[in-house]
């Protein structure tokens, strides 16, 4: 099934499919780690759920809802 990044509770996984945006901004995600493929786990979100915290290629990186909104993954069965 296929869902935008920021609509994952925590403990969800799934696989990258896409990641949209534009300029800089989807380059600076490329640069992060964020690409097609790369296996992605919500680990915490804040308070107020945002930004969120995520576990990507090995480390933590931590989004604004915004940035994960341009984020399409695949979630891998039942969490």
């Amino acid at each position: 099934m296929l869902k935008k990044l920021d609509t994952l509770k925590v403990g969800e996984t799934g696989r990258i499919k896409m990641v949209g945006g534009e300029g800089r901004l989807r380059r600076r995600l490329f640069d992060m780690g964020v690409t097609p493929g790369a296996e992605v786990k919500v680990k915490k979100l804040a308070p107020l759920g945002d930004p969120m915290e995520l576990t990507i290629r090995g480390y933590e990186l931590t989004l604004r809802k915004a940035e994960a909104h341009l984020v399409e993954v695949e979630v891998e069965g039942n969490e």
